[in-house]
């Protein structure tokens, strides 16, 4: 395995990575946004506000997004294999 085969395969596991993490960190961030939001407004400030809607609508979008996070990834498993012959010398 020379270094640039080794650099490529980290660059794809990071990558697979941030796409597969992205949706439940925007859901996250859309949803605590909208709670700091309200919290401003009406001056109520409950920690358990801000952690259990945002618990809740990851959990959520977990589901929403399994399917396709689990395409990728067996995409990404299956590409990798596929590679694996090559890259031993």
């Amino acid at each position: 395995m020379t270094a640039l085969q080794a650099i490529n395969l980290g660059q794809d596991a990071v990558y697979i990575a941030l796409l597969l993490s992205a949706p439940l960190l925007l859901v996250g961030l859309i949803v605590g946004l909208i709670i700091a939001v309200f919290q401003a407004v009406t001056q109520i400030q409950e920690m358990t506000l801000t952690f259990v809607p945002k618990i809740v609508a990851v959990m959520f979008a977990l589901l929403f997004f399994s399917s396709w996070m689990m395409i990728k990834l067996t995409d990404y498993t299956h590409a990798l294999f596929t590679r694996l012959p090559g890259l031993i010398h």
